[in-house]
């Protein structure tokens, strides 16, 4: 990478805190995981922390799951797994609907201090959740509540209101390039 194309955080001036919006979008793996990321580190800091995640099988127990449950962090997921192996798109959208009045709930709730919506852009993407709505929901966040969206095909007006965007690229990957399929710890 170019030196000018580095981005280095300052370590004087102003120390303003703010409650941020970020997104983690693209192609590449890593979304979930670098959220998870966050929400590890915050939580070290005693603060209060959350994940809702979307599409992923109400029963879900994946890495983080059991991860989570042994550090008392509340996970829940909602849906009926995969939306290409969905056999009725219908329960799959209301299932998304229903996660996300759990989501605006916590959202407005001001008991937490980060809250991961993993997998969300895809119902926003799918048109079964409007992003008018969450924008306007996320506008009534109190001030320092940090939220972190997860997902492919992020909206642009939600990249455009966010504070930090990171799109990850797949550069290589084991299944596309090489037929290794998902491990556990690694992918679940």
């Amino acid at each position: 990478m170019e030196r000018e194309n580095q981005i280095h955080q300052s370590v004087k001036g102003p120390h303003i805190k703010k409650g941020l919006l970020i997104i983690n979008t693209g192609n590449g793996k890593g979304k979930t995981t670098a959220a998870l990321g966050v929400l590890f580190r915050a939580w070290g800091r005693d603060m209060k922390v959350r994940m809702f995640q979307f599409l992923k099988h109400t029963t879900a127990h994946f890495g983080e799951h059991r991860a989570a449950k042994k550090l008392g962090i509340p996970i829940q997921a909602m849906g009926d797994g995969f939306t290409w192996r969905s056999k009725d798109l219908a329960t799959t959208s209301a299932l998304a609907v229903q996660q996300w009045e759990n989501c605006k709930a916590a959202i407005l709730s001001g008991e937490d201090d980060i809250i991961i919506l993993d997998e969300f852009t895809y119902p926003l993407h799918y048109g079964w959740i409007p992003v008018v709505e969450v924008l306007e929901v996320l506008q009534q966040r109190r001030p320092l509540l940090h939220v972190i969206i997860t997902g492919r095909y992020a909206p642009q007006e939600l990249i455009d209101y966010a504070d930090l965007v990171t799109e990850m690229q797949v550069v290589k990957h084991p299944y596309r390039d090489q037929g290794i399929r998902a491990q556990a710890g690694i992918e679940f």
